[in-house]
């Protein structure tokens, strides 16, 4: 599939919002299809439909789907059935196995033309995520002089951390402090030994960002990992929706897409 190119991730100081489309280029809008991990998960997929409904909402007449790559259904063959063409938004905070290798294999299984289905980059990094973590930490009572920890799921792919690492440096510049990068697993440091180490070396509080699109094991781990402050995973904040708008316009002009 042919990709498109990747966006900022590190300009913070531009305004983020994404705004409407013009009337010119709704008109010729093809359907985007938000392709997620998969879980077994009830909440974790009502965050996903939620997204994809913030979606439908900012973008009114595309149409917009919601496809897995493993454990849920509809799978990826199934979500872009009938479409003549797509641009594919991947889910995911990080681009590992499943956005580099995973999804594109499923997409040619399933026959899709790579030159009318798009893949984006993935939704993450981008500086809009970012700003919705520092807002679920503020929620979460974050307080200024806490030692700050972003905590992802992990992976064992080297791409994807070095990513997540990304990001630590995104939040530091925007906090104006160091911040620390730890996981619920697959990768190290884990998030419970990070924050056991943290304490033992003297922080009194220690706030953490969750870098997770939706609840489940891997949140989990991260609530119990004893931070005095864990932010809620980014969920359908406003501006994980302004990310998926971003993403899913600048995949528009990346191939001959259909509407």
């Amino acid at each position: 599939m042919r990709a498109a190119p990747p966006g900022p991730l590190t300009d913070l100081s531009v305004p983020m919002q994404a705004s409407l489309p013009s009337e010119e280029w709704s008109a010729s809008r093809p359907p985007l299809v938000l392709v997620a991990h998969g879980s077994r998960s009830d909440a974790a997929d009502a965050v996903v439909q939620e997204i994809a409904a913030g979606a439908r909402a900012a973008l009114p007449g595309t149409e917009v789907r919601v496809g897995y790559v493993d454990v849920r259904r509809p799978g990826v063959a199934d979500a872009i059935v009938g479409l003549d063409g797509a641009v594919v938004l991947p889910a995911f905070l990080a681009s590992g196995y499943h956005v580099r290798t995973d999804l594109p294999a499923q997409l040619v299984e399933a026959g899709a033309d790579p030159d009318r289905f798009v893949v984006t980059p993935a939704l993450g990094p981008h500086p809009l995520l970012v700003r919705a973590a520092l807002a679920r930490l503020a929620a979460a009572g974050h307080r200024v002089g806490d030692t700050v920890v972003l905590a992802a799921a992990g992976s064992s792919d080297a791409a994807a951390v070095t990513e997540v690492r990304t990001v630590g440096k995104m939040l530091a510049e925007a906090l104006g402090r160091g911040v620390r990068v730890g996981f619920a697993a697959a990768a190290a440091p884990r998030i419970d030994a990070l924050v056991d180490g943290l304490r033992r070396a003297g922080s009194e509080r220690i706030s953490v960002v969750s870098w997770l699109l939706a609840p489940g094991v891997f949140h989990t781990r991260i609530r119990d990992s004893g931070a005095d402050a864990v932010g809620d995973p980014l969920g359908a904040h406003p501006d994980v929706v302004a990310a998926v708008v971003a993403r899913y316009r600048a995949g528009i002009g990346a191939g001959t897409v259909a509407a």
